[in-house]
Protein backbone atom coordinates (compact mmCIF):
# COMPACT_ATOMS: atom_id res chain seq x y z
CA UNK A 1 0.00 0.00 0.00
CA UNK A 2 2.80 2.39 0.90
CA UNK A 3 4.48 1.67 -2.43
CA UNK A 4 1.33 2.72 -4.32
CA UNK A 5 1.15 5.93 -2.29
CA UNK A 6 4.78 6.71 -3.16
CA UNK A 7 4.09 6.08 -6.83
CA UNK A 8 1.04 8.33 -6.70
CA UNK A 9 3.06 11.10 -5.05
CA UNK A 10 5.74 10.73 -7.71
CA UNK A 11 3.17 11.03 -10.48
CA UNK A 12 1.57 14.07 -8.84
CA UNK A 13 5.02 15.67 -8.54
CA UNK A 14 5.53 15.20 -12.27
CA UNK A 15 2.21 16.85 -13.06
CA UNK A 16 2.97 19.74 -10.68
CA UNK A 17 6.42 20.22 -12.20
CA UNK A 18 5.02 20.18 -15.73
CA UNK A 19 2.50 22.83 -14.66
CA UNK A 20 5.28 24.94 -13.09
CA UNK A 21 7.34 24.62 -16.27
CA UNK A 22 4.40 25.77 -18.38
CA UNK A 23 3.85 28.79 -16.16
CA UNK A 24 7.55 29.68 -16.24
CA UNK A 25 7.56 29.44 -20.06
CA UNK A 26 4.53 31.73 -20.34
CA UNK A 27 6.05 34.23 -17.91
CA UNK A 28 9.35 34.15 -19.80
CA UNK A 29 7.58 35.03 -23.04
CA UNK A 30 6.10 38.19 -21.51
CA UNK A 31 8.85 39.04 -19.03
CA UNK A 32 10.33 42.47 -18.75
CA UNK A 33 14.07 42.65 -19.29
CA UNK A 34 14.88 42.53 -15.57
CA UNK A 35 13.04 39.21 -15.13
CA UNK A 36 14.27 37.31 -18.19
CA UNK A 37 17.17 35.73 -16.28
CA UNK A 38 14.90 34.78 -13.40
CA UNK A 39 12.45 32.93 -15.62
CA UNK A 40 15.18 31.26 -17.65
CA UNK A 41 16.67 29.87 -14.40
CA UNK A 42 13.21 28.78 -13.30
CA UNK A 43 12.69 26.96 -16.61
CA UNK A 44 16.08 25.26 -16.34
CA UNK A 45 15.37 24.19 -12.75
CA UNK A 46 11.94 22.82 -13.63
CA UNK A 47 13.37 20.86 -16.56
CA UNK A 48 16.07 19.37 -14.34
CA UNK A 49 13.47 18.39 -11.74
CA UNK A 50 11.23 16.87 -14.40
CA UNK A 51 14.14 14.86 -15.83
CA UNK A 52 14.92 13.55 -12.34
CA UNK A 53 11.30 12.60 -11.65
CA UNK A 54 10.95 10.82 -15.00
CA UNK A 55 14.15 8.91 -14.27
CA UNK A 56 12.61 7.84 -10.94
CA UNK A 57 9.48 6.66 -12.73
CA UNK A 58 11.53 4.56 -15.15
CA UNK A 59 13.60 3.05 -12.32
CA UNK A 60 10.40 1.97 -10.57
CA UNK A 61 9.20 0.31 -13.77
CA UNK A 62 6.25 2.66 -14.08
CA UNK A 63 4.99 3.85 -17.45
CA UNK A 64 4.09 7.19 -18.95
CA UNK A 65 0.54 5.87 -19.34
CA UNK A 66 0.27 5.97 -15.54
CA UNK A 67 0.92 9.72 -15.67
CA UNK A 68 -1.72 10.24 -18.35
CA UNK A 69 -4.24 8.11 -16.44
CA UNK A 70 -3.58 10.07 -13.25
CA UNK A 71 -4.01 13.36 -15.09
CA UNK A 72 -7.34 12.24 -16.55
CA UNK A 73 -8.48 10.98 -13.14
CA UNK A 74 -7.60 14.26 -11.46
CA UNK A 75 -9.43 16.25 -14.14
CA UNK A 76 -12.53 14.10 -13.65
CA UNK A 77 -12.53 14.67 -9.88
CA UNK A 78 -12.18 18.43 -10.39
CA UNK A 79 -15.28 18.41 -12.59
CA UNK A 80 -17.37 16.83 -9.84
Amino acid sequence: MENKENELELLKSILDTKRELGIANKNFETAELELVDYYSYQIKASKAKLDYLIKQVKQKGMSVDMINNLKMGLEETKAI
